[in-house]
C-alpha cells in the first residue's frame, strides 16, 4: 500500500498539537502537514458539555490574561468576541480548615487578620526573612521547600490544597523547581520569598497575592471547546481522527508513522500525545528516550459536575472561585469550583453548577472509585462543608486515569536527559503538557517555540 508522505507529520489533537501545526502553517502556508488524532474528537481533555442550558466544563475551564500568547492565538483565530472574562466575584477564594470554610484575604495585612493560620503559624512566616536559601542546584520537593521556609502549618493549611487544587499533586513529591518555578527564582534571586516580595513592589513587578495568580481567568462564551472547534477549522482537512498511531521508525531519513488508517511518512515528526503514549510509539526506535517519557508519572483524577435547581436552597451560597481542602481534614475531595459564579452563564438564571475534583497524587485509588461511589463522596463533602443536602437536578461525571503529569523532585533532570536524547533523532519533535508547563498558557507558549523549531528543520 502506497504511503503519504508529508513534510510534517503532528500525532497528538489535543492544545498542544493543534496549536504547533497551526502555527506551522501560518508560518508556512504550503507545507505539507497532518494531524493524526487518536479519538473522534479533537482537544483531548478541553472538551465542553452543554445539559439541559448548563455548559459543563471536562477539564480545564479558560486560562489567565497575564500572559500574551493565548490572546494573540485567540486574535488571530477571529474568535476575541466570544472571550468570557470570570465575574469579579471570583477574587473570592476559600479554603475548608479546621471545620470551616475561610476565605483566602487578597491583602498581606488582611491575611495577617485573618484566621487562616494561627498566631504562632503567623510568626513562624515572618520568621521567613531570616532563613538562608537553599544551594542554586538543589531540587526540593514543594514540603522540604515549606517546611524549611515558611513553617509546617503554611505548608498545611495552604501550600498542600494549593498544589492539588492546580496540579492534582502531591506536595511530598513535587518538585518546587519545576512546578513552582517562579518561587524558586524568588529565593535564588533575592534570598528569600518575603524579601523577594518587597524587592519586586519596590520595582513595580508586583503580581497576584494570597489570593490568587496574577491575571484574570478567562474562558470562552460557550466554554473552552470554542477554542478547540476554531483551530479544529482552521486545519480542515489536514486532521485525521479515529486514526491511533502504533509505532514510528525511521526509514530513508523519513519517519514513518503506522496508524489505525494507514501509514504515512514524513521529513519532520512531532509528538503531541502524552508522555505515556510518545514513550510507547518509540519503544522500538528509541528505547532511551522512551523509558524517560514513560517514567513521567501521571495522577488520575476525576471530575464530579453538579447541576442544582434553587441558589437560595443552599445553606452557604456559592458565591466565589470555589474552595481547596488540605489533606489533614480528611475529606475526598481535592476542591470544589463553583462554575456558575466564576462564569455566571454557565447555568440558567436561579440555577448553580458546580464542579468537584477527587483523587490526584494525593489520593489516586479515589479517582478510580466507581461513579457511584464518587456522588456518594462528593455529597457526603459537600454537606460538610456547605451544607448541601438538597439532590442535584442532574450530575455528569469525567474520569482520567492518567490526568495530569507530575513534576517530581528529578523533573528537571529528567527534561535535560530528553533534550539530549532528541539531539539524536533531529526532526522528532515532542510538545505537550508533561515537560514545561501544564496549563494553556504554557502549552500555547510551547507550541510556539516547537513550531520555531521545526521550522529551522525544514529550512535550515
Amino acid at each position: 500500500m502506497a504511503r503519504e508522505t508529508h513534510d510534517v507529520i503532528v500525532v497528538g489533537g489535543g492544545i498542544s498539537g493543534l496549536a504547533t501545526a497551526y502555527y506551522l502553517l501560518k508560518r508556512l502556508p504550503s507545507l505539507s502537514l497532518l494531524l493524526v488524532e487518536a479519538s473522534p474528537k479533537l482537544g483531548g481533555t478541553m472538551q465542553t458539555r452543554y445539559v439541559n442550558g448548563f455548559i459543563i466544563e471536562e477539564g480545564p475551564n479558560g486560562f489567565l490574561d497575564n500572559k500574551p500568547h493565548t490572546l494573540e492565538l485567540v486574535r488571530d483565530l477571529g474568535i476575541e468576541d466570544e472571550l468570557y472574562p470570570s465575574s469579579p466575584v471570583s477574587n473570592k477564594r476559600y479554603i475548608y480548615t479546621r471545620g470551616k470554610l475561610r476565605p483566602v484575604p487578597l491583602s498581606p495585612v488582611a491575611f495577617f487578620l485573618s484566621s487562616l493560620l494561627t498566631p504562632w503559624e503567623k510568626i513562624r512566616l515572618l520568621m521567613e526573612y531570616f532563613v538562608k536559601p537553599a544551594p542554586p542546584d538543589a531540587d526540593e520537593t514543594l514540603a522540604q521547600f515549606a517546611v524549611r521556609r515558611l513553617g509546617k502549618g503554611v505548608l498545611e493549611t495552604l501550600l498542600d490544597p494549593m498544589v492539588a487544587g492546580v496540579y492534582a499533586g502531591n506536595p511530598d513529591r513535587v518538585s518546587l523547581k519545576s512546578t513552582f518555578p517562579t518561587i524558586h527564582q524568588l529565593e535564588q534571586r533575592y534570598g528569600g520569598l518575603i524579601r523577594g516580595f518587597l524587592a519586586l513592589k519596590r520595582e513595580g513587578n508586583l503580581k497576584g497575592g494570597p489570593g490568587g495568580p496574577g491575571g484574570r481567568l478567562t474562558s470562552f462564551k460557550g466554554g473552552v471547546g470554542q477554542l478547540i472547534k476554531a483551530l479544529g477549522k482552521r486545519l480542515e482537512d489536514r486532521v485525521l481522527t479515529d486514526a491511533k498511531a502504533l509505532e514510528v521508525r525511521r526509514e530513508g531519513g523519513l519517519y514513518v508513522v503506522e496508524t489505525l488508517r494507514g501509514t504515512f511518512e514524513a521529513k519532520a515528526l512531532v509528538l503531541a500525545s502524552p508522555a505515556y503514549e510518545a514513550g510507547r510509539m518509540l519503544m522500538a526506535l528509541a528505547p532511551s528516550l522512551s523509558q524517560e517519557l514513560l517514567a513521567i508519572p501521571y495522577a488520575p483524577i476525576s471530575v464530579v459536575a453538579l447541576a442544582y435547581r434553587d441558589i437560595d436552597t443552599l445553606r452557604f451560597p456559592p458565591r466565589g472561585f470555589g474552595f481547596l481542602v488540605p489533606r489533614r481534614e480528611g475529606l475526598s475531595v481535592l476542591g470544589v469550583l463553583w462554575d456558575s459564579s466564576v462564569f455566571p452563564n454557565r447555568a440558567p438564571k436561579g440555577k448553580v453548577l458546580m464542579r468537584a475534583m477527587v483523587g490526584g497524587d494525593r489520593n489516586p485509588s479515589l479517582a478510580l472509585e466507581s461513579p457511584e461511589r464518587l456522588v456518594e463522596m462528593v455529597r457526603r463533602d459537600l454537606l460538610c462543608t456547605m451544607g448541601i443536602s438538597a439532590s442535584p437536578e442532574f450530575i455528569q461525571i469525567f474520569q482520567y486515569e492518567k490526568g495530569i503529569p507530575q513534576y517530581v523532585v528529578g523533573h528537571s533532570a529528567r527534561i535535560q536527559r530528553i533534550d539530549r536524547e532528541l539531539e539524536k533523532l533531529p526532526g522528532l519533535f515532542l510538545n505537550c503538557n508533561a515537560y514545561r508547563g501544564i496549563g494553556l498558557n504554557d502549552c500555547v507558549a510551547n507550541s510556539i517555540a516547537v513550531g520555531e523549531k521545526v521550522e529551522a528543520f525544514l529550512n535550515p
